[in-house]
């Protein structure tokens, strides 16, 4: 390539990859969509069409028009879905699916706990993906007959609720502009160790991955290391040892609820990666130790719900909210905890 191009992908839960091209000083006037189709070989001329149309390709921090031509010295980035896997990567597998909403362009899931998204090391079957590949070998594909499972953000192995899934590259596309632009409203609700002195509050403070362990998520208050990351919480019932708490994503990086509360000294209830899977509040008496090992026994994960999702509709240009209700593991460990509660 004769333009300086970096490419790199986001380490979050949007599914990502950005690019910035510095065009030459002696660039020729062209068609951005041909400029980017020549410079950028492994994607589709159709997918950079649809970045421009759903305003993913900026020129020099400004929205452009698909007919804007590039001209020397221009800064280009671009936001993108990641290409989707062909269906020959994973096998179909039939297996339930909570549809909360579908229609031609996306469709609205409740993940159900412990439900992996995609394949991976140790997850080869049985996940979200390998449901989904089963489900659109039903429905209308995507451009160029492709299927493909249409995943624009994730949530934890262990973490239950609501998740949307693309049916169409623009679909794709424009959802995931949303997710990049944190433009999307998002709710999670957690069970977690003690009680917040304040009410409310906001968490600043940049998250990447551990330098110790890969599979974690570490916090960097100074700021020297990770990405800007920003949790809104409130306590939404204060149960002495343990509180439920509602957090709102301004962003969203990979574990970034269960490291921000972890960070705050509250960590998720039964959260085995941050600590929460032990007692961390109340005596040690064997009678309570117990109690608390009945609850895990509950509730054999982190205690973390995605209850809403906003976000709007890629072809009505509408505001589309979705709630859902807590899972049956949480709702009992809550009842748990009332019930424990009212011989204290």
């Amino acid at each position: 390539m004769n333009q300086n191009t970096e490419i790199f992908e986001d380490d979050d839960d949007e599914l990502i990859e950005y690019y910035k091209i510095s065009v030459d000083p002696g660039q020729t006037p062209m068609r951005i969509d041909k400029y980017l189709s020549h410079h950028l070989k492994n994607i589709s001329r159709n997918r950079i069409q649809d970045a421009i149309e759903t305003e993913s390709v900026k020129v020099n921090e400004q929205g452009i028009k698909p007919s804007y031509k590039v001209k020397p010295l221009d800064l280009i980035t671009i936001s993108l879905a990641h290409a989707p896997r062909e269906p020959t990567e994973v096998l179909p597998e039939d297996i339930p699916l909570n549809i909360v909403y579908e229609d031609d362009d996306l469709m609205i899931i409740n993940k159900a706990p412990e439900m992996v998204v995609h394949p991976g090391h140790g997850n080869w079957t049985g996940t979200l993906v390998n449901a989904l590949v089963h489900h659109f070998a039903h429905l209308p594909t995507g451009k160029n007959g492709k299927i493909r499972p249409g995943l624009v953000h994730r949530i934890d192995k262990g973490t239950s609720g609501l998740l949307v899934i693309a049916k169409t590259e623009y679909a794709m596309q424009f959802l995931a502009k949303q997710f990049a632009d944190h433009t999307t409203e998002r709710t999670y609700n957690a069970l977690i160790w003690g009680e917040p002195k304040e009410a409310k509050g906001t968490i600043n403070a940049n998250i990447g991955r551990g330098f110790k362990d890969r599979r974690v998520s570490d916090v960097f208050p100074e700021g020297d290391f990770g990405k800007v990351a920003i949790t809104h919480y409130e306590v939404l019932k204060h149960m002495r040892y343990v509180s439920l708490i509602q957090c709102k994503l301004e962003t969203g990086r990979t574990h970034q609820i269960r490291a921000h509360m972890k960070y705050i000294g509250h960590p998720l209830f039964n959260d085995a990666s941050y600590g929460g899977d032990r007692v961390l509040r109340g005596d040690m008496f064997s009678k309570y130790k117990q109690f608390v090992d009945n609850c895990f026994e509950v509730i054999p994960r982190q205690a973390l719900h995605a209850k809403s999702l906003g976000f709007i509709h890629p072809t009505t240009k509408e505001w589309m909210q979705f709630d859902s209700e807590l899972p049956e593991d949480f709702q009992a460990v809550l009842a748990k905890w009332d019930h424990y509660l009212q011989f204290k």
